[in-house]
């Protein structure tokens, strides 16, 4: 297997479908089942959705065959996220025909917005079509169901944010969890189908998203992701839309709540609390949030900051609000105020009109900022996007070997940063068992380094101090001390 593959592998799996579990609730009558495919929202979403169903009598099964409902969560921002869905479908649908002819099958999220009408009428893969804005109508639609009816609501909200709602977190590792801050986008990328699947920008109240971090505390939980489409863009005021804020009183202006601003209130009210956010947009973070990121212990050294192209050419023709130079003018700004920084990445290679010089373009930024992490992919033409009128020109064979050179200097540059931390100690949050070993535990650092270290003593949710004895590209290796 080529390298290309091999690392494609690691990140498909890294994001591959997970189901979520519960307690079980022995008053219930029905049972779900819910795969979560994509991105960290799509996970949190699937948290308020089991919220939502579990006052409604449902309770979470491991065993698909004895489901009532089968719900995959879905992603849309890549053409092979779509198949690897459909085929999921398809298998639900085996399931149902062949072992339990009464299974509901439904589709949240993303894709459920842009392909209702394929997976209800044409493909007929699905009895239910819900999005991502829509999950307080679930228990009336799944009335409809019941009722012998295909149902589907797929309306998107300018106001909806589910801040009221309590997300179920019984299925992950109880030390880390999601807190949802900002829904939507407004930035309009020409690739991108987020600002037609999730609908406008709108941000949560400041109190709300405080009091679930405090509460997540009380739970034993030791480090949350404040979670948005694009969380600089976060600002309240009271309203919440970021487009009304204009229309505000000066008064509410003055009280209005920004991403730095929310940054310090989390970490004062949470103390004891580490705290990551993601995803940061290029256009819109500022020196506030670095300066924040650097007056608090507990918010984690590390930042992911999709740049997508080292081309300023190709950068705008994704409309994407800046240029190399003031790309690479942020990321001075973080190494010279937050020197101890990680920084991580999204690439797409072989947007429509990319030449050889915008490709070399793209490794020589790789070249300047050296990142310790990134996401790399092959354009791939998502239907109804502004850039879907362009022309895809880029052969697939060009594609292939530029993201394969781009993979190939990522892994060099995360090696360096890995081995540059042998010999050193650095404080690790125990998140689980490895995956390759019962003896061995996993974590991570401030830096979102990934550690495995002898098990002896520790436990899950436990801060350790490791000192880094070996490393991969991808994995440090020590022990504790």
């Amino acid at each position: 297997m080529n390298l290309e593959k091999l690392i494609e592998k690691d990140i498909d799996e890294s994001k591959q479908g997970q189901s979520l579990q519960l307690k079980e609730n022995p008053h219930s009558t029905r049972k779900m089942y819910i795969e979560s495919y994509g991105c960290q929202m799509n996970f949190s979403d699937s948290e308020i959705v089991a919220s939502i169903l579990t006052k409604e009598g449902f309770s979470t099964t491991k065993n698909i065959n004895e489901a009532d409902l089968v719900f995959v969560n879905t992603c849309s921002i890549r053409k092979k996220a779509e198949q690897t869905v459909r085929k999921r479908l398809e298998f639900y649908n085996a399931i149902k025909r062949d072992e339990n002819p009464g299974m509901i099958v439904g589709v949240l999220g993303c894709m459920a917005e842009r392909l209702k009408e394929k997976f209800l009428e044409e493909e007929q893969l699905v009895d239910l079509v819900i999005g991502p804005d829509a999950y307080r109508d679930l228990p009336n639609l799944i009335r409809e169901v019941d009722d012998g009816r295909k149902a589907v609501n797929v309306i998107l909200s300018k106001e909806e944010t589910y801040a009221d709602i309590s997300p179920v977190r019984l299925g992950g590792n109880g030390v880390t969890a999601f807190v949802s801050i900002t829904r939507g986008c407004d930035n309009m990328c020409t690739f991108c189908v987020v600002p037609f699947t999730r609908g406008r920008e709108r941000s949560r109240d400041p109190e709300s998203i405080i009091n679930e971090c405090i509460k997540l505390v009380q739970d034993g939980y030791k480090e949350v992701t404040l979670l948005g489409q694009n969380v600089d863009s976060y600002l309240w005021y009271g309203g919440g839309a970021k487009k009304d804020f204009n229309k505000a009183t000066e008064q509410a202006q003055k009280k209005s709540v920004n991403f730095s601003d929310l940054l310090d209130k989390v970490a004062r009210a949470c103390p004891e609390l580490r705290i990551r956010f993601s995803t940061s947009n290029p256009q819109d973070m500022t020196l506030e949030v670095i300066k924040t990121m650097g007056k608090h212990e507990n918010i984690c050294k590390s930042i992911h900051l999709p740049v997508q192209s080292g081309s300023s050419k190709v950068l705008k023709a994704m409309n994407r609000g800046y240029d190399r130079e003031k790309y690479i003018t942020l990321i001075d700004n973080i190494k010279n105020m937050l020197a101890d920084c990680s920084l991580s990445m999204d690439m797409i290679t072989g947007f429509c009109g990319e030449t050889e010089e915008d490709h070399k373009e793209t490794l020589s930024l790789m070249d300047y900022v050296k990142y310790e992490f990134g996401y790399m992919f092959k354009y791939s033409e998502r239907p109804n996007t502004p850039a879907a009128r362009l022309e895809d020109d880029i052969p697939e064979k060009t594609k292939q070997r530029r993201l394969s050179e781009i993979i190939e200097k990522q892994r060099s540059h995360a090696l360096q940063h890995m081995q540059e931390k042998i010999g050193k100690t650095f404080e690790v949050l125990v998140e689980g068992t490895s995956k390759k070993s019962e003896d061995k535990l996993y974590g991570r650092t401030t830096h979102n380094s990934a550690v495995v270290f002898d098990k002896k003593h520790y436990k899950s949710g436990d801060f350790v101090m490791v000192y880094i004895e070996d490393c991969t590209s991808a994995t440090l290796k020590g022990k504790a001390i």
